[in-house]
């Protein structure tokens, strides 16, 4: 099949998805909304997928008026290009804008936070995301809270949701010691260490993160945090880090590259994540698949791999006394209880978060869209 793959930026869950589309029989075509600005991801599109040149993918595009404002030019892309199937996601700007084009068959991608969070927010967005779940063939999304979701808004077919999680390079992400040597470097060899990975943008608690590290360090001057990433909040974070003294116990390497991005996880006790809002993070299946034990906020999607106090901990969205209170309680747990609950998480991971069984499903899945469609011609 010729597909479209149409996503709002070009950040590392894309590329998971083209890397793998690129070993597949399809012929595909990479289609992107805009460049904010931010390097998400620094590394070339994977081999035979071909990125495709229009107005669009230049500048950021916030609002849902810059979107329409393409809708020629994306229809203009659609006749060109002519593909068997459009897979876009998220939901209110890709895939309105694919809804509105009249295109099938059309796969919708969720991306989690645009039908748990982004569709609540106003009437207009609770419209535009009805209105691409109607349009649309099929859904693809990461687990059931999601499914269920789209279910509520418009009792989105069973038979046409394909569920499945996106799973990690189970290779990639796995205990072991990292090549970075980190903590020696740093000088952290006695001390427990905290990995944060998530985009300084508002919807990731990382200002609950560093206000529950900031109680709980004050309790346990050892604890030290790894704060990964950068984005719209950095200025307001480093100002917290130097307004209370935090600079010798939080490491900021910034955008790290995708290459050493298991070696921090490698070098770090524990993962946390203070997220307003997630489905299946990535995120939290890197860190299970490395072992880590994890601190996540209690949302249903990170229910589904959480079992408190068996591999990690759950805590209300912006509470930061909770964090802070479970932080201390995970730092002082013995090496033997952390070893079990590290080999929990790698045994969960192996079984459900497998990137090549799981992408395996999104293909069947265009095999059964692309049976469907030929019967219908």
């Amino acid at each position: 099949m010729r597909v479209l793959y149409f996503s709002r930026d070009y950040t590392t869950h894309d590329r998971r998805f083209l890397l793998k589309l690129a070993q597949s029989c399809h012929d595909v075509y990479f289609l992107r909304l805009e460049d904010d600005g931010i390097a998400y991801e620094t590394r070339v599109l994977p081999k035979s997928i071909r990125a495709v040149e229009w107005r669009g993918g230049r500048k950021p595009l916030k609002m849902p008026e810059d979107w329409l404002r393409l809708m020629p030019d994306f229809c203009s892309v659609l006749d060109c290009i002519k593909p068997d199937l459009v897979h876009a996601g998220p939901v209110q700007s890709c895939g309105f804008m694919t809804a509105l084009s009249g295109f099938h068959p059309f796969l919708l991608m969720s991306w989690g936070s645009d039908l748990l969070i982004d569709a609540h927010q106003n009437e207009f967005w609770r419209w535009m995301t009805k209105y691409a779940l109607d349009r649309s063939d099929y859904l693809l999304c990461d687990c059931r809270a999601v499914k269920n979701q789209a279910k509520e808004i418009i009792h989105y077919p069973e038979g046409r949701i394909c569920q499945s999680s996106y799973g990690v390079d189970l290779a990639e992400f796995a205990p072991g010691r990292d090549r970075l040597r980190l903590k020696e470097r740093l000088g952290w060899k006695n001390n427990f260490v905290v990995l944060s990975t998530r985009t300084w943008e508002p919807i990731y608690g990382v200002d609950v993160l560093l206000k529950a590290f900031k109680q709980a360090h004050a309790q346990n001057p050892k604890l030290r945090l790894i704060l990964l990433g950068g984005g719209s909040r950095a200025g307001t974070f480093r100002d917290f880090i130097q307004k209370h003294d935090l600079k010798k116990a939080v490491f900021q390497p910034g955008m790290v590259s995708h290459e050493q991005l298991p070696d921090y996880f490698k070098a770090a006790d524990l993962y946390m994540s203070c997220s307003y809002s997630d489905g299946t993070s990535v995120s939290l299946l890197e860190a299970t698949a490395t072992g880590l034990p994890v601190i996540v906020t209690d949302h249903a999607g990170n229910k589904e791999w959480l079992k408190p106090g068996k591999n990690g901990w759950l805590a209300q969205a912006g509470n930061s006394k909770e964090f802070a209170k479970l932080l201390l309680h995970a730092s002082r747990m013995t090496p033997a209880e952390r070893s079990k609950m590290s080999w929990g998480n790698r045994q969960k991971a192996e079984k459900f978060a497998n990137w090549d069984v799981n992408f395996s499903k999104l293909m069947d899945f265009y095999e059964r869209i692309e049976t469907r469609f030929k019967k219908r011609k």
